[in-house]
């Protein structure tokens, strides 16, 4: 009788074994980033803000650094190249810090009502919706003593729109924080009914930094939808990113002021 149990918990523990694995057997991709013409940066690495159906992955952190974001940081393996390895298959965004008051972070449009699928951060909408959205959002009120809509992206049906709201006005915080300043970013879901375009009351907050408000205005904080959205499985991924010109103001987001 002890032989048979010995037996059967042999073979019972060799199925699991089979069954779940070992940590070493889950598939880990890696990312390898290959940025042109960039000045010195500090860090390069990924975020993963949302599970595969749209839902944040963690919560938003209310203490949160805008120099020091959440992220699996990247080791630099040659002049210009980054590489982030043993990431779980998932979807990822890229962020970027240069040196001083530099940030960019990639993005794309997760789900704001359930079911509904992602859209691309690169993802393209009409001039007539755009103005009439973003008319909308800028004549209506907020706490926020700046809001500005920065992309938009969607479809006839549902457009989102990636919000920047900034509050550096006087606030509650100043009697803890003088000077207290705050910054975070949203997305947003307009849908169409009845003829017209619908703000949706639930929104997706991706981030939330309190710092004080002359170092805010000194920021550099952008974001550029070639940096979002990445899907990692377990083969190798290459992304050749070209360093945007400053000056330009190309992408969206957050200048000194």
């Amino acid at each position: 009788m002890m032989l048979w149990r010995m037996w059967l918990f042999a073979t019972c523990a060799a199925v699991v074994g089979a069954t779940v694995g070992s940590p070493r057997d889950v598939a880990a991709g890696t990312l390898t980033l290959r940025i042109k013409g960039a000045p010195p940066l500090r860090l390069v690495g990924v975020i993963q803000r949302w599970d595969q159906d749209g839902n944040p992955v963690k919560p938003v952190d209310p203490k949160a650094k805008i120099d020091a974001p959440d992220c699996i940081p990247g080791k630099q393996t040659a002049e210009g190249v980054w590489q982030v390895e043993k990431l779980a298959p998932g979807r990822y965004d890229v962020v970027i810090l240069g040196e001083g008051k530099l940030r960019i972070d990639g993005f794309d449009f997760p789900p704001v009502l359930e079911f509904d699928p992602f859209f691309p951060g690169t993802a393209e909408i009409s001039d007539e919706h755009r103005e009439e959205i973003e008319s909308e959002i800028r004549n209506s009120k907020h706490y926020e003593n700046k809001v500005e809509p920065l992309y938009f992206g969607g479809n006839d049906q549902a457009i989102r729109v990636l919000v920047m709201l900034i509050r550096d006005l006087p606030t509650s915080y100043e009697g803890d924080f003088p000077g207290a300043a705050t910054i975070r970013h949203e997305i947003w879901q307009f849908t169409w009914a009845y003829g017209g375009w619908k703000k949706e009351r639930r929104t997706r907050v991706i981030d939330r930094c309190i710092l004080h408000r002359d170092e805010l205005r000194r920021w550099t904080w952008l974001w550029d939808p070639q940096l979002g959205g990445i899907q990692v499985g377990k083969e190798p991924i290459t992304l050749d990113y070209e360093f945007p010109d400053l000056e330009k103001r190309t992408l969206k987001g957050l200048y000194p002021y």
